[in-house]
């Protein structure tokens, strides 16, 4: 099976909203149903599961239910970090899914995800066994340990900005947690750096640059206005 799993576990601070980013309603519906939308109508995908901030779990099964929403199978709870709440999502799979199935780890407040980048991310893990949605970085990038000061620079072709969805098998995100786990690995920034602490090659797959994620109240405009304009 493919299985989406979708991280909406953040409280979205930056944002300035009086409710979780996720929830909030671009166009009269919540972003994360643009989401969740995304892997309901690929016929690739199997069934959905959604890590969730405790106490929102009732709202997303409502919001499912309004939109159609058929796939979404499993809630499991947020965790204090990210990579909690990404372990906390895979050991609710472990309770259905089989160890081969192709888990594809999605931020849910990437809304403008389409079916190209998961046709190719789908690809990609089929022949590699994993994959990471990325983009080339195309600015000069400077190094500096205070955020003042520069003298080295650092070659942009070797560089890629990651995005989401990351796909792995279900066996091997159990075994890298366990091994997180063992060598004291607590808050690694996505599944892709915590597979490159634990020295594992992953496969980047190629993104694009709508695939952004919502981090600020000026990105919920950006992202509404790009759907203003694939609408017109």
């Amino acid at each position: 099976m493919n299985i989406a799993l979708i991280i909406a576990a953040g409280v979205g601070k930056r944002t300035g909203s009086e409710v979780p980013k996720q929830f909030v309603c671009i166009r009269e519906k919540p972003i994360l149903i643009y989401t969740l939308e995304v892997f309901q109508k690929h016929p690739a995908f199997d069934a959905i599961g959604v890590v969730c901030l405790s106490g929102w779990q009732e709202l997303v099964k409502s919001y499912a239910r309004q939109y159609g929403i058929s796939k979404l199978q499993w809630f499991a709870e947020g965790g204090v970090t990210g990579q909690e709440s990404i372990y906390n999502g895979i050991m609710k799979l472990n309770e259905h899914a089989q160890p081969g199935d192709a888990i594809f780890i999605h931020d849910a407040v990437r809304p403008l995800l389409n079916e190209e980048i998961l046709n190719n991310l789908i690809s990609t893990y089929d022949k590699y066994g994993s994959g990471v949605v990325a983009i080339p970085c195309t600015e000069a990038i400077l190094k500096s340990s205070d955020a003042l000061r520069s003298k080295e620079s650092v070659p942009r072709d070797q560089l890629f900005r990651t995005q989401t969805p990351q796909a792995y098998s279900l066996e091997k995100l159990l075994w890298a947690h366990d091994e997180a786990a063992k060598r004291g690995i607590t808050n690694s920034v996505s599944t892709c750096t915590l597979m490159s602490e634990l020295g594992e090659e992953v496969f980047i797959s190629p993104g694009q640059e709508q695939n952004m994620k919502i981090t600020t109240e000026g990105d919920i405009l950006m992202i509404e206005k790009l759907m203003e304009l694939k609408s017109m």
